[in-house]
């Protein structure tokens, strides 16, 4: 389902030459549930943003549903950014000034479904995370637990190949980033295919599989029995 094929990222900085990746390669089925991990330089947030087709790699290829996309054009990536990859982030990325309900349909939106239908599944996705009654709330209204919930539901609603996860427990507190991580864990279970970059131990351990990255490389690529 995802293939990662020698995939290199050099970044120019003045006159120094920086490697952040040096030739990553690994696959991911779907319905996995793995965790990439490393410290910090390991370039485990450069290999998150090509998965997420934020940026293109130097060199390699990078395949998602047997497309490679490693050297598609801005318009093109942003295609399937909407249609293929369901996004979580650290800080919640929701939008202030209006409604859960709303935040959760804008994928819907630049997908240009229908109001009507972009409503039903916003709210569907809401409630399949617990938030049910929370629609009408807005972001300052709700914990930050809530607004995570919030943002799994908005990264679910387009049923994207791959839910992309970077630091989601990054603002929680430790009850409710388990809390958080048990929902994700639901959703493997349910046979999403979820990716996630953590730097804590604690929440790797909630993936069947965690890669390892250090200096660009991967350092250890294990799976749970």
């Amino acid at each position: 389902m995802l293939e990662i094929k020698k995939i290199k990222k050099i970044y120019q900085m003045g006159k120094v030459k920086v490697e952040a990746l040096r030739g990553v390669s690994f696959y991911i089925d779907k319905g996995e549930f793995v965790a990439i991990m490393g410290p910090s330089g390991s370039g485990k947030s450069t290999l998150m943003h090509i998965i997420g087709c934020l940026d293109q790699p130097t060199g390699g290829s990078f395949i998602i549903g047997g497309k490679d996309v490693s050297k598609l054009n801005d318009d093109r990536l942003a295609e399937i950014r909407n249609k293929r990859i369901g996004f979580v982030f650290q800080q919640f990325n929701l939008l202030s000034r209006t409604s859960i309900l709303h935040n959760v349909e804008i994928p819907l939106i630049y997908a240009g479904l229908k109001t009507k239908k972009r409503r039903e599944l916003a709210k569907q996705a809401l409630e399949s995370v617990g938030l049910g009654d929370r629609v009408k709330h807005k972001p300052n209204e709700i914990s930050g637990g809530e607004k995570q919930r919030a943002a799994i539901a908005r990264a679910l609603v387009n049923d994207p190949l791959i839910i992309l996860a970077d630091e989601p427990t990054g603002n929680l507190d430790t009850k409710t980033g388990e809390e958080i991580m048990k929902i994700f864990y639901k959703l493997h279970q349910q046979g999403n295919t979820v990716i996630m970059v953590t730097h804590e131990a604690e929440v790797a351990r909630h993936a069947r599989r965690i890669i390892h990255l250090r200096d660009g490389l991967i350092e250890k690529d294990e799976v749970k029995t």
